[in-house]
């Protein structure tokens, strides 16, 4: 396969996900477009709410994506039996998961948004009460996460995207009626939020459940028990594929949340904005990570297929992701006003947001290329060393943003622009480095599109 073809199958799948990931960032665009009116203490607590939900959905990726990979690799092998392991670990680790962080989180929605926002108590009341819905509805999330993960593993990330687009559809719909029709405020986003999802999340385990269908022998296996051990292992086999990236992301959106606290030394305003210039980044850096869901894809399925073309990959996923990179640095540059009033900001909220979107260029361009890179390497099963290179760089990050704080906003983008600057020094050293890929050893089936099929029915159990 050549350099064409590599970046044309990046690009195929990657646009469907980064319509699907858009969609996700645009529920919460959409809520902090609705409660900008209800001032700026509710914008701060709907903005740091929403940063702690995209922490918690890195805990989820260790059964997304090591689903996603583990399914692209056996589809590539024509491995069934490794399929079923995949789709049966996925689920397993979310069941593990989700009773911690949704009743844990609802149990700790106090204290957390008081150790998130040092006010006079109205924004972390605010924030509380977006906690109080949203954390629980965590479950709902990370379910719709492990179906994503089925789905992109088998090469469909056109019905992950559909799916996306109805829950962030009815949020739309929802978030006028609630935050002011039925003055709920931003308990109102927040149900609004849930409510889109789980619908999506439905629609998606019906999708899962029609493939079964009329299947020869399906309902003979429906009563069929899985064996705990073996589930065990699919688990565990899922949970190492998976815990590199997930790790990754959680770091590293835990240090964008823990600038928050150092933006807030600054000031209210510079809080709301940041939340508002960080929600309209995101349109950016969704980019960058559907890349990096495609990279990581179509390198598995290489893998799988017993085809070592991991730089050629690479070198298309910097080519495209690079290009994303510098777009977006140049669009905040030159339309960071009309952005920052598209939120409905005024004032020095406004002004804050603006000077902190035109100040992201340098940082935007160097994310995109590390992130996009990324990809191959958690596609290959490589990914444990991207995690330390991110732990190290997002300590660096904070550390500068402490030291860079007097000069406001503009410090902060470049604390991030160095640490991010770091990183893909150490990731371009890395790259140079060729390891064998971990594949599972799986007896051979059907055909991994055939268990694909079957695998809601089999998780079902029944």
């Amino acid at each position: 396969m050549g350099p064409t073809e590599h970046r044309r199958r990046l690009v195929s799948l990657a646009l469907p996900v980064y319509c699907e990931l858009l969609a996700g960032v645009t529920a919460g665009i959409i809520n902090m477009v609705w409660v900008a009116g209800l001032g700026g203490a509710a914008v701060a607590a709907v903005a740091v709410a929403t940063n702690v939900e995209n922490v918690l959905l890195g805990v989820i990726l260790m059964a997304g994506s090591g689903t996603t990979v583990l399914v692209a690799r056996a589809r590539g092998a024509g491995d069934a039996a490794a399929a079923h392991a995949a789709v049966r670990g996925g689920w397993a680790l979310w069941a593990l998961l989700t009773p911690a962080v949704a009743v844990g989180g609802y149990a700790a929605r106090e204290p957390l948004a008081r150790l998130l926002l040092d006010d006079d108590g109205h924004a972390t009341r605010l924030a509380t009460e977006y906690f109080a819905v949203a954390l629980p509805g965590m479950a709902v999330y990370f379910a719709t996460n492990v179906v994503d993960g089925i789905l992109k593993g088998a090469g469909d990330t056109r019905t992950p995207m559909r799916l996306s687009l109805l829950a962030n559809g009815l949020i739309l719909l929802l978030d006028p009626l609630l935050i002011l029709g039925l003055g709920l405020g931003v308990r109102g986003a927040a149900i609004a939020t849930v409510t889109g999802r789980t619908v999506a999340l439905i629609c998606g385990l019906a999708v899962l459940r029609r493939s079964s269908r009329g299947r020869p022998g399906t309902a003979g296996r429906r009563k069929k028990v899985l064996a705990a051990r073996a589930l065990a292992a699919d688990a565990r086999r899922t949970a190492a594929t998976g815990l590199a990236m997930s790790a990754d992301f959680v770091i590293r959106m835990t240090g964008s949340l823990a600038l928050v606290a150092v933006v807030a030394r600054i000031g209210v305003a510079e809080v709301a904005a940041y939340g508002i210039a960080t929600k309209a980044m995101y349109v950016a850096t969704m980019a960058f990570y559907s890349v990096r869901q495609a990279a990581a894809i179509h390198t598995a399925h290489l893998l799988g297929a017993g085809r070592d073309e991991r730089r050629a990959v690479r070198r298309q996923a910097l080519t495209v992701a690079g290009a994303l990179g510098l777009a977006a640095a140049v669009t905040l540059l030159a339309a960071a006003p009309w952005i920052m009033r598209a939120f409905g900001a005024g004032g020095d909220v406004a002004a804050a947001g603006a000077l902190h979107l035109r100040c992201l260029g340098p940082y935007l361009v160097l994310l995109a290329c590390f992130i996009g890179v990324a990809g191959v390497f958690e596609g290959s099963g490589d990914s444990p060393a991207l995690a330390r290179i991110t732990t190290y760089g997002s300590v660096l990050q904070l550390a500068l943003a402490y030291a860079l704080v007097g000069l406001g906003l503009p410090g902060i983008c470049l604390a991030m622009a160095c640490a991010v600057a770091l990183q893909c020094a150490a990731l371009a050293r890395l790259s140079g480095r060729r390891r064998t890929p971990r594949t599972p050893s799986r007896p051979a089936g059907p055909g991994p599109a055939a268990a694909l099929r079957g695998s809601w029915s089999r998780v079902r159990g029944g």
